[in-house]
């Protein structure tokens, strides 16, 4: 069995990624401070973990990501975005936007990792110009979004939400057409759902996955505020 490592509070040094547990864990403990999601980031690495828990880290094998030219776009969602009864916006309102996945799973009964301190961490990312949401409004009200982290040209997506139907999607799409724009080499989708995966999203190796990353954090970060159309 292979050896979960035990963080401590000064240092942020991760182990590398490819000695992870066969269900992804690779470390627990430390903090959520900026320095150290950045570096977890950086490596491949992302936070998961219940309230009550200590700080869980993993790097999951296969990964499951989506290339922003393989996005599939359904008969049913075209017609929602060719309707146009909504607007999107980008970097406009982070902590509403994290607020409502952590509401609405707990709404749902299916629990949430997004605790306060989850919460207070990744809008520190946020006012760093690091982490980045996609807001989707009708009627002049939040009607569904997402949120994650971008770090060189890769955005690794952390939770979205809906509360009017395909909102969520129409941010997923948002998103993809701003990455395409830029030029953005994969979004991170973490580990695979059913509903990304009809969107297009794939899993592909760990190796190939750090490999694609080492690539994009050589390009420049797209850090600050971002704006779409």
């Amino acid at each position: 069995m292979r050896k979960i490592y035990s963080l401590d509070q000064k240092h942020i040094d991760f182990p590398d990624p490819q000695h992870a547990q066969r269900d992804g864990l690779i470390a627990f403990g430390g903090d959520l401070s900026p320095k150290r999601l950045l570096s977890a980031y950086s490596q491949g690495i992302f936070p998961w973990y219940n309230p009550g828990e200590p700080i869980l880290w993993w790097s999951p094998d296969p990964r499951f990501i989506l290339f922003p030219q393989k996005l599939h776009i359904s008969k049913s969602l075209s017609k929602s975005i060719r309707k146009e009864n909504y607007q999107i916006t980008m970097d406009k309102d982070f902590s509403s936007v994290i607020q409502e996945c952590a509401a609405l799973r707990i709404e749902n009964n299916t629990g949430t990792w997004i605790t306060n301190n989850m919460m207070q961490a990744y809008i520190k990312l946020y006012e760093m110009g690091f982490a980045h949401s996609v807001e989707i409004w009708m009627d002049d009200a939040l009607a569904g979004g997402l949120y994650g982290i971008s770090l060189g040209r890769m955005f690794s997506g952390e939770s979205m939400f809906h509360r009017k139907t395909n909102a969520s999607k129409i941010a997923l799409a948002a998103l993809v057409d701003f990455a395409r724009s830029y030029q953005f080499d994969f979004i991170d989708c973490q580990v695979q759902t059913g509903h990304l995966k009809s969107l297009g999203a794939e899993n592909i190796p760990r190796t190939h996955f750090l490999e694609l990353l080492n690539k994009s954090l050589k390009k420049q970060h797209l850090q600050g505020r971002w704006v779409y159309g």
